[in-house]
């Protein structure tokens, strides 16, 4: 009886040939990572381009992978790999982004899609649907008004003879709203009006507050003479060849490239 091979390779049929690919395939359970055929079998994606994305898809979240990094570890040059990043971003498969630090320094966020077009849906769906932001209450606006019914109400914290009716509050905001427009703080008209106070009874603190208001109400500042306006520097670029930010009015090579490229 002849003895029968599954796994082997079976014989080619009349009209088809014997060459192409055969797959031994084994099944991975730890150490690997799933790639679609859209990636693997691209039409428009060079094949730098695709083993590229297939080795960013493999690395852990937060590993370094710029183009001065990559191009130590394999041996493409830098200009393949920039050129490889590029075919990746412009098919979805990669997303870099300019962030600006506390310290001031510009990095690059790259952020890789595993599979275009799904991943940013599925991202966009998970994010909380924005709520419309609630109207602002009469206290919490901060007009010059409101924040002088606040200096007027609390002067009865300092000294409870110039505690004041609601009336007189809503009278006296408008002489208070005017130190307050002239650039002198809250605290500052709180502390002028309480300087000093008489030891004899206050019997009517509203007119006495009034008299105070208007007595010593200061002038207003005088803007101060604008100067020459700052030169702006030039926008940041993206480097073509090492991916690095720097300031150049038109798009291009950084200067360490220029003198790389200068020197080949």
């Amino acid at each position: 009886m002849t003895e029968q091979h599954p796994s082997a390779p079976a014989p080619a049929k009349s009209g088809h040939s014997a060459g192409g690919v055969e797959h031994v395939t084994e099944p991975h359970h730890d150490q690997f990572v799933v790639v679609g055929n859209h990636l693997a079998q691209h039409p428009e994606l060079s094949l730098t381009a695709i083993g590229l994305a297939v080795h960013i898809q493999s690395l852990p979240a937060r590993t370094p992978i710029g183009i001065k990094t990559l191009a130590a570890k394999f041996p493409e040059g830098e200009i393949r790999i920039a050129a490889a990043l590029r075919e990746l971003e412009a098919h979805g498969y990669l997303a870099r982004t300019k962030e600006r630090l506390q310290s001031g320094r510009v990095v690059t966020r790259t952020i890789s899609y595993n599979r275009p077009g799904r991943s940013t849906a599925v991202r966009a769906a998970a994010q909380p649907a924005s709520r419309p932001a609630p109207p602002p209450r009469p206290e919490a606006t901060g007009t010059p008004r409101a924040a002088a019914t606040d200096v007027l109400a609390g002067l009865r914290a300092y000294d409870s003879r110039l505690l004041l009716s609601e009336r007189d509050v809503h009278r006296l905001a408008p002489a208070v709203s005017d130190w307050l427009e002239r650039g002198v703080p809250p605290t500052a008209v709180q502390r002028t009006l309480t300087n000093g106070l008489p030891q004899d009874p206050i019997l009517n603190p509203a007119a006495f507050l009034a008299h105070r208001l208007a007595a010593l109400l200061p002038p207003p500042l005088t803007a101060p003479a604008p100067g020459p306006a700052p030169a702006r520097p030039a926008p940041l670029q993206t480097c073509e060849g090492c991916d690095r930010a720097f300031r150049s009015p038109q798009p291009g090579r950084c200067r360490d490239c220029r003198r790389v490229g200068a020197a080949a």
